[in-house]
């Protein structure tokens, strides 16, 4: 897509303005990411669903998330070669060489702002949030992978969890506006290099349970990944600005909003981890190895029932 991504830049354009200034930003089965000068075309998957998409646009286009969502460039997918492509203000991503600066407290704010917004204010025609769908690729994934001593462990897990989680059901005690795929990689300054924080990427945007958008890093915090200090920012963050996914009050338990999507969220990455070691033929990792250990661990407790109420 390197070299085509001027062309939904500057349509109508001879010559790219720009000179020689594009490069890859991501190359995966679900999308291709270009920077080309100040913009960011995404070419989606082939087979998205473009009016899931549309709704998706104009949720992230809407003046309700200003500050909240970066918005396209184009309220309109293009089309290249039979794939929806997206247009993007370029933002500068979160600094993974310094884990120190990372912004908690900032991710927590934006989701709260987020899972606040009234869903009678959106745009129509708004899916559900795709985070448990997600989920499901991942463990079809994994035991499309082949036999795997870390296999089993995961797969119960997976099993002990309702079906709204396994993307089976729709989920019927919470209806918020939420991301559907929340970690730092998902945020960028705007304007760059050093504007204010902003979401971003809003293939999984849609309605569901806000307690997903937290489930991932507490899920690095249960697997002793994520720091305590930075999950209680985190955390604290969130319900000051108002969150509805946990209670609120600082000594309210959150688990019991937070359990299920938490062990979904570590099934998810424990089925991509396995499946991948399969693939190159390699052992686990000690990271990949902590999140299949506390999928092992879920089979000692049932889930909690769901505890969310959006207010």
């Amino acid at each position: 897509m390197g070299p085509a991504a001027p062309g939904p830049v500057h349509p109508g354009a001879d010559v790219c303005p720009c000179g020689d200034d594009s490069r890859v930003l991501a190359e995966r089965p679900d999308g291709t990411v270009v920077r080309h000068a100040g913009a960011v075309a995404k070419a989606h998957a082939h087979g998205t669903d473009r009016a899931g998409l549309a709704a998706r646009l104009a949720v992230a286009a809407h003046p309700a998330l200003a500050g909240v969502l970066l918005p396209p460039l184009d309220p309109a997918a293009a089309d290249l070669h039979g794939r929806p492509v997206t247009l993007w203000p370029y933002g500068t991503p979160v600094d993974p060489e310094d884990p120190g600066a990372a912004p908690w407290e900032e991710a927590a704010e934006l989701l709260a702002r987020l899972h606040r917004t009234p869903p009678d204010a959106l745009p129509p025609g708004l899916p559900r949030m795709r985070g448990p769908a997600k989920a499901a690729r991942a463990v079809a994934r994994l035991r499309a992978a082949g036999p795997h001593p870390a296999s089993a462990p995961v797969l119960r897990a997976w099993a002990a969890l309702p079906a709204w989680a396994r993307d089976e059901a729709p989920a019927t005690h919470a209806a918020a506006l939420c991301h559907g795929d929340l970690h730092l990689g998902q945020l960028v300054r705007h304007p760059a290099p050093a504007g204010r924080w902003l979401l971003i990427d809003v293939d999984d945007l849609g309605l569901g349970d806000p307690a997903w958008d937290l489930a991932r890093p507490a899920t690095w915090f249960a697997c002793g990944l994520l720091p305590s200090d930075a999950w209680h920012r985190f955390l604290g963050a969130y319900r000051a600005a108002g969150g509805p996914a946990v209670p609120a009050g600082a000594g309210a338990d959150p688990w019991p909003a937070l359990d299920v999507p938490a062990r979904a969220l570590a099934v998810q990455t424990a089925s991509l981890a396995v499946a991948k070691a399969v693939a190159a033929g390699r052992p686990l990792d000690e990271v990949e190895q902590a999140v299949v250990d506390a999928c092992a661990r879920m089979g000692a407790a049932p889930p909690e029932p769901p505890g969310a109420v959006v207010r």
